[in-house]
């Protein structure tokens, strides 16, 4: 028998950052030592009154189904998080719990997007989006920014790309892979272009937690009711709680279109874990301290890290203003060759690092701009250092080659 997969499937990607982490995991299980740069996941522990709350909740039994949508509790302690953070208010009924952001991310383009919409989508991106949008058989229209203005996403930029077919714009400040935010006044440029042509924003949130020198973030939803009527908040607790593997994160908009994702939701996973749950109401109303620490920390290997990349010739990297990634412009060593053998793009870039220096990059061509790579800084001080050597003295033997 000849299994014929769909067209769907058979056009899907995996996920780049996911392959990679797994590349690195073998490489560690035969022991060689990795300097993972690669995977986006906090190296902090989850913060112990979290891990408690999810421990109680073993306890008392609270392990069955709940609601498809998520529990009462947890959908309460959103709706105070994003009045208490971002100055907007939301009815429970507008708040859907899901099994991480990236699950809020596809029940919005599964409730939105028919074939032959487009989404506006800014580069560099995070990989999972156009695949998603994909997917649904809609169209992902990307548009570019420059490095030179800081990856920054202007109205400038995103006007020109609204055809009749644009169903939504796709924002993620602080972004990931650029660590890049759009500034205040821009950000109200494109509310307005967005109330004015009459088009969805989906935003992306789930950095907004980890910002640097000075910068705050503003969610695009609390410039004004019209934009908010019009946006679709996406944001997580994995990355600011260190809670990556308990797989809860919460989308707010609409009610109409929240419910279309529930319905959804109901049909493809019902609840998200009744346990992460409980655990995410505790870090979304207990104690910030881990998280202003982690923060600071992650602060202080940004500046290192950056630092040291831009005192390596032939390398350029912008300064992140949030996120815990650097994307380091290396497209000067292109045309070098490794043992005869051409090094052309980002992808055969990052696998020579991998294979001679034994660190873990993502090709910047996964997030729309081949000249880059994503290093994430969620790694401890040591390995940083480690890592930053061992890119130093590969980089500088293929200038000397």
């Amino acid at each position: 028998m000849t299994v014929q997969l769909s067209n769907r499937a058979r056009n899907a990607s995996p996920s780049a950052t996911l392959a990679i982490a797994a590349i690195a995991k073998q490489m560690k299980a035969e022991g060689t030592d990795v300097v993972d740069f690669g995977l986006g996941e906090p190296d902090f522990e989850t913060p112990a009154h979290i891990k408690e709350a999810g421990i109680t909740a073993i306890r008392d039994g609270f392990t069955r189904y709940t609601a498809a949508s998520g529990i009462d509790e947890l959908k309460a302690a959103i709706v105070t998080k994003l009045k208490r953070d971002n100055g907007l208010t939301y009815a429970p009924s507008q708040v859907i719990v899901s099994c991480g952001s990236k699950h809020s991310l596809f029940n919005i383009v599964e409730a939105l997007l028919n074939p032959g919409d487009e989404v506006i989508v800014p580069a560099p991106y995070w990989v999972t989006y156009t695949e998603q949008i994909r997917l649904d058989d809609a169209q992902p229209i990307i548009v570019q920014t420059r490095e030179e203005d800081g990856f920054h996403v202007t109205r400038e930029v995103l006007e020109p790309a609204i055809t009749p077919r644009t169903k939504a714009i796709l924002l993620n400040s602080p972004c990931n892979p650029t660590g890049a935010m759009i500034p205040t006044a821009e950000l109200h440029k494109i509310a307005a272009l967005a109330v004015e042509r009459d088009v969805m924003v989906i935003s992306d949130e789930a950095y907004e937690s980890m910002t640097y020198d000075g910068h705050t973030h503003i969610s695009i939803a609390s410039l004004g009711e019209e934009i908010k009527r019009r946006t679709i908040l996406v944001n997580t607790v994995s990355k600011a709680y260190a809670m990556t593997g308990w797989r809860i994160g919460y989308a707010a908009g609409p009610a109409e279109i929240v419910k279309a994702m529930g319905n959804i939701q109901s049909q493809v996973t019902s609840n998200p874990t009744s346990i992460a749950q409980k655990a995410a109401v505790a870090a979304l109303l207990g104690p910030h301290d881990d998280l202003r620490a982690m923060v600071i920390e992650f602060a202080r290997r940004r500046r290192y890290l950056l630092d040291r990349l831009n005192a390596i010739s032939g390398i350029t990297c912008t300064t992140p203003e949030g996120a815990f990634y650097l994307f380091p412009n290396v497209s000067s060593f292109y045309g070098a060759a490794v043992d005869g053998r051409p090094i052309r793009n980002s992808a055969e870039m990052a696998d020579y690092l991998l294979q001679t220096a034994h660190v873990v990059s993502v090709p910047g061509s996964e997030f729309g701009s081949d000249a880059h790579l994503r290093l994430s800084y969620a790694t401890s001080m040591e390995r940083i250092r480690t890592g930053a050597e061992r890119i130093e003295s590969a980089l500088g033997a293929l200038r000397k080659g």
